[in-house]
């Protein structure tokens, strides 16, 4: 991702005003709920993303979403459940998870802000540039399991080849 112009909010402001900025210097479709939810769609190589950003005035805190447009069924769930638990011993920031409630894969991390100075534009912008980078390369892995008949850790294996060149 592109850095913008180097800017932090006030510790009294509210970080989703910034990210409305990076959503919108990215010309992607994006709804700002109410001042604490704001709700965007990435594109990827591999599908595109849900971005769900959720500020707390209480807690000083920033809840982000990076959803997968991928179903997981139920009975694959088990295996799913598995191979989440390898990549997130492979992650330095954030964590995967699966929505119960529709079976959907994300990846969830919560930046606190109690007694910064205020989010900057960057720290803001590398939150959302890691989890879009985490969800292109593990997604393979998540294809693997759901749709190629692999074991978790096989799948694991096999997404996280480092491919010389292009084919």
């Amino acid at each position: 991702m592109p850095a913008l112009t180097m800017t932090t909010s006030s510790p009294n402001s509210n970080p989703l005003d910034l990210m409305e900025q990076i959503v919108g210097g990215y010309e992607w479709a994006f709804d700002r709920r109410n001042s604490s939810e704001m709700a965007a769609e990435a594109p990827g190589k591999w599908c595109d993303y849900g971005l769900y950003f959720s500020w707390s005035t209480e807690l000083s805190a920033m809840h982000f979403t990076c959803t997968f447009d991928l179903k997981v069924p139920e009975q694959q769930r088990k295996a799913l459940f598995e191979l989440i638990a390898l990549a997130n011993e492979r992650l330095w920031i954030g964590h995967f998870g699966l929505d119960l409630e529709d079976g959907m894969p994300m990846f969830r991390h919560a930046v606190l802000l109690r007694g910064a100075p205020g989010a900057s534009m960057e720290s803001l912008e590398d939150m959302v540039d890691i989890a879009i980078s985490e969800c292109e390369r593990f997604y393979p892995a998540f294809q693997f399991v759901l749709w190629g008949g692999k074991s978790p850790a096989d799948a694991l294996d096999a997404a996280m080849l480092d491919c010389v060149g292009e084919a």
